[in-house]
C-alpha cells in the first residue's frame, strides 16, 4: 500500500493528518510551501487548484478536506471512523461532515472577509446568514458526544477541526458546547500525535529560514 499525504503544517492539511492518525495505517508526508510547492507542475497534475491537502492513496488522488476524510473512513473500515450504510446514523454522518464543507466553510470565510449578506439576499446565499449556520451548528452538539449516533466518526474529525481552528482564531464564537465539544475531541490520543507532528515541521521549518 502506498497512501501519500500532501501537506503544509500550517493549512487544513493538519485535519487529513488527524484523520490518518486516527486510520493508524503507515503514510508518507510531501511538505509544500504555498508558493513554488503547491504551484509546481507536478503538484498542479494532482490538484489543479494549487492546495493541500491531498492524497495518493494507491494511484488514488483524492482531493478537498472533507472529501479525504470521507474517503479514508470507506478505505480503511477497520478503523470504524463511518458508520455502516444501512446504520441509521449514516445520515447525520454525511448531513454534517457536508454541513461543514458547505454551510458552515462559506459563513465563516464571508464573514471573515468583511461580507455580510444583506438579509433580503439571505435566501440566495446558500446558507442564509452566519448567525443561523453557527446556532444550527451548536444545536447540532449541545448535550451530545459525536454527531454521528454515539461514535466518534470522521465527521467529527471534520466538523471538529473547523470549530478548534474557529475558537483559535475567533471566527466561531466562544459559546460553552463548541468549547466541551473540541475538549473531547482534542484530548484523543490521534488528535495530540497529528498536531505533535505538524507543530514539529513547524519548529523544522522555521529553524532553517
Amino acid at each position: 500500500m502506498n497512501l501519500t499525504l500532501y501537506s503544509n503544517p500550517m493549512s487544513r492539511g493538519r485535519i487529513a493528518r488527524w484523520m490518518l492518525e486516527e486510520i493508524g495505517e503507515p503514510y508518507h508526508v510531501e511538505w509544500l510551501d504555498y508558493h513554488a510547492g503547491m504551484k509546481s507542475d507536478d503538484y498542479l497534475a494532482i490538484n489543479p487548484m494549487g492546495k493541500v491537502p491531498a492524497i495518493n492513496h494507491d494511484g488514488m488522488i483524492v482531493t478537498e478536506t472533507a472529501a479525504i476524510c470521507a474517503y479514508l473512513a470507506d478505505a480503511f473500515p477497520a478503523a470504524a471512523l463511518a458508520p455502516a450504510p444501512t446504520d441509521p446514523a449514516r445520515g447525520a454522518y454525511y448531513r454534517w461532515l457536508f454541513f461543514a464543507a458547505g454551510p458552515l466553510e462559506a459563513a465563516i470565510t464571508n464573514r471573515a472577509l468583511g461580507f455580510i449578506t444583506p438579509a433580503d439576499k439571505e435566501a440566495m446565499a446558500g446558507y442564509g446568514s452566519y448567525d443561523r449556520v453557527i446556532d444550527v451548528l451548536e444545536a447540532a452538539i449541545t448535550d451530545r458526544t459525536y454527531l454521528a449516533g454515539n461514535r466518534f466518526s470522521a465527521a467529527d474529525v471534520y466538523v471538529g477541526s473547523q470549530i478548534g481552528f474557529g475558537l483559535m482564531f475567533g471566527t466561531v464564537p466562544q459559546r460553552p458546547a463548541f468549547e466541551a465539544y473540541f475538549r473531547t475531541l482534542s484530548a484523543r490520543p490521534a488528535y495530540s500525535r497529528a498536531a505533535a507532528l505538524d507543530d514539529a515541521e513547524i519548529a523544522a521549518q522555521s529553524a532553517t529560514t
